[in-house]
């Protein structure tokens, strides 16, 4: 019997572009008098070809090895696809897991770190964030930002992420959608495609215009990272600022060229020599295959 059923579903999808471009010759002759029965064979035609690739997919899945499978999973856009057609070889838990990890160096360099406890039947992921910059208010929208886009990309099906804070075990629970209600009340946030930034040079600090706004890159080591480009110092642009070491610190620092103020690259743009200021670092993240840089965008009505 299970044999026979194989067999049926192979000439299925062996029939299927017959089907299609029969449905297409339908909808090519049917189209211009309009009306639901062409929308309806147009439709059908998406579903086919949904289905065929859909299955084509699981099949590749179903023939990959281990390492081969790592690799597909690791690619964004085919691990998306074979989210939409329920084929990933991986399930939440080691998704959401995987994508805090690819996550937890940026983390890391703002002095915050995130663990996941579980992820419930019920679609919710339980996090506890720990070390977090907690005297850099933008630095903590940067982590909130970064994990929320993990998780979403990763687990399009969890439903609510529940914070438990490192010194309690007191826990809150948050709709997805609401994780970043008071960031989005006030200023939604864009990410923005920033390929450029990728060639930066180990060591070099570039100025880029990313939505209107003036940003500043620099490379320290293997990781990058951006920073509004306003030194809190003098009020001014960074623009000229170089990479180095300042006395006394072990991460490379920024120094503004007008004010001499010094701020910690690796640490979300903290303040030293007593500053108190800080630079304000903004998310940087591979999206879908690509660097993009977050904004907050000034609400409508209100000046930036």
């Amino acid at each position: 019997m299970a044999g026979r059923a194989e067999t049926r579903q192979d000439d299925r999808w062996r029939t299927a572009g017959e089907r299609i471009q029969t449905l297409l010759d339908a909808c090519e002759h049917g189209w211009a008098a309009g009306g639901g029965s062409a929308r309806d064979r147009a439709e059908q035609v998406v579903r086919e070809v949904v289905e065929l690739y859909g299955e084509a997919l699981a099949r590749v899945v179903a023939l990959s090895d281990d390492a081969q499978l790592a690799r597909l999973a690791g690619d964004d856009l085919v691990a998306s696809l074979m989210l939409v057609h329920g084929v990933h070889p991986h399930d939440v838990r080691r998704r959401v897991s995987d994508a805090l990890d690819r996550v937890r160096p940026y983390l890391g360099s703002h002095g915050g770190d995130v663990e996941l406890l579980e992820v419930t039947d019920t679609g919710t992921a339980r996090l506890r964030f720990a070390g977090s910059c907690k005297s850099c208010p933008s630095s903590a929208v940067t982590l909130e930002l970064t994990v929320e886009d993990a998780v979403r990309a990763a687990a399009p099906e969890v439903t609510a992420i529940e914070v438990v804070a490192a010194e309690t075990t007191a826990a809150t629970v948050i709709p997805v959608d609401s994780l970043l209600t008071r960031v989005h009340d006030h200023s939604p946030t864009r990410w923005h495609p920033v390929p450029d930034l990728a060639d930066l040079a180990p060591g070099e600090v570039g100025g880029f215009e990313v939505g209107g706004t003036a940003v500043l890159a620099c490379r320290a080591g293997d990781e990058l990272y951006a920073y509004r480009d306003h030194c809190p110092g003098c009020d001014g642009s960074m623009a000229g600022a170089a990479l180095h070491r300042a006395m006394g610190s072990r991460s490379p620092v920024l120094r503004c060229p007008r004010c001499h103020a010094h701020y910690d690259v690796v640490h979300a743009g903290a303040g030293l020599d007593g500053a108190p200021a800080h630079l304000e670092p903004l998310p940087l993240l591979m999206r879908d295959g690509v660097l993009s840089l977050a904004l907050q965008q000034a609400p409508t009505g209100l000046s930036a």
